[in-house]
């Protein structure tokens, strides 16, 4: 009897979203530019790689801007801060470089804006995640947090005609939409946000990962355990149809038994994961006999965002590149019917 194939399909897209590209990127170019140390308010994005990779180059992170020297110059992570967090750096005459995700700040706006119109907000998201914390700081006496739909039946507002959801941008789509629906059913007349506020690489990687999970025995996300789109990529595979599914921070976590059995491996990582970390553990499968990779394409993105403002200012003024390198390259895998 011929044994089947072994196969690992591999997720695309994938790794790096342009937020999480800009604030890496902006934490090397201040190094570059002033030299270490150079500060950063929490982990710049939710990676110990990449925190472990920086920390080397000289960044030092903090958590709290108390922690960062009267004068000295600190980046405020992809997540997003309060005004009360950028008081508290002003009060220190902190030189900052505000690294938030674009898309991360247009949910701030959001949350000023209704407030200022006096809605209650239901911010949709995670208790104690840095995004939340950020987004709810714009207006806490407007905003309550709803963890999961399980939570729905204890919301409670002032007018439930005057209701309005926003959320994280890293959720799940699909536990995302279920809240919102039994926040409807108590809320009719709930408003939803102006446009989607789950981020545009979150939806592409779960999308990505629904097309393959049916097809495979093991799915391994590559992400950190505090990166909330890495861990939702794990339920999202079982929800999809994998047989198991696991996340790992890099390939040395991996455990060869997992794979007893199986003959199709999915493969994808969380978008604050660089390529490096994805290769590794694509090596570490082929010499388990996994050599045989199939890319499972959704979607292209070429989205870029230009660097922070005061940084950018400063590398014009020296006559620097300003412009926002592109990240995870990688060689195109071809591509058969899955």
């Amino acid at each position: 009897m011929t044994e089947q194939r072994k196969r690992v399909l591999l997720a695309a897209p994938r790794g790096y979203c342009a937020g999480v590209d800009r604030a890496v990127v902006a934490v090397e170019k201040a190094l570059e530019h002033y030299g270490a140390p150079v500060y950063v308010r929490k982990e710049i994005v939710h990676n110990k790689y990449v925190v472990e990779t920086l920390t080397e180059r000289g960044a030092v992170f903090v958590e709290e801007t108390d922690e960062v020297p009267e004068g000295a110059r600190v980046v405020f992570s992809a997540h997003g801060v309060s005004p009360a967090v950028h008081a508290a750096a002003a009060a220190r005459s902190l030189k900052t470089i505000d690294a938030t995700c674009p898309l991360v700040t247009k949910v701030h706006k959001e949350a000023v804006r209704f407030a200022a119109d006096d809605y209650d907000i239901l911010l949709i998201g995670h208790d104690g995640h840095e995004e939340v914390e950020g987004t709810a700081g714009e207006a806490p006496e407007h905003v309550q947090v709803v963890n999961s739909p399980q939570e729905v039946d204890a919301v409670t507002v002032r007018d439930p005609d005057k209701v309005v959801w926003i959320s994280q941008t890293t959720l799940s789509v699909d536990e995302t939409m279920e809240t919102v629906r039994r926040l409807r059913e108590r809320f009719p007349t709930l408003q939803d946000p102006p446009s989607d506020d789950i981020c545009y690489a979150t939806q592409n990687r779960q999308v990505a990962v629904k097309k393959l999970a049916p097809h495979c025995d093991v799915v391994v996300t590559v992400g950190s355990a505090n990166s909330s789109n890495s861990v939702r990529l794990v339920e999202v595979a079982l929800d999809a149809g994998a047989r198991a599914s696991y996340r790992v921070d890099r390939a040395s976590e991996i455990d060869p038994a997992w794979f007893d059995g199986a003959t199709t491996v999915g493969v994808t990582s969380g978008a604050s994961v660089p390529e490096i970390l994805v290769r590794d553990v694509l090596e570490l499968l082929a010499g388990l006999g996994f050599d045989d990779v199939e890319e499972v394409r959704t979607a292209t993105e070429d989205l870029m965002f230009s660097l922070p403002r005061e940084l950018r200012t400063d590398l014009k003024s020296a006559g620097s590149p300003v412009a926002t390198p592109r990240r995870g390259a990688r060689r195109e895998l071809t591509v058969e019917p899955v």
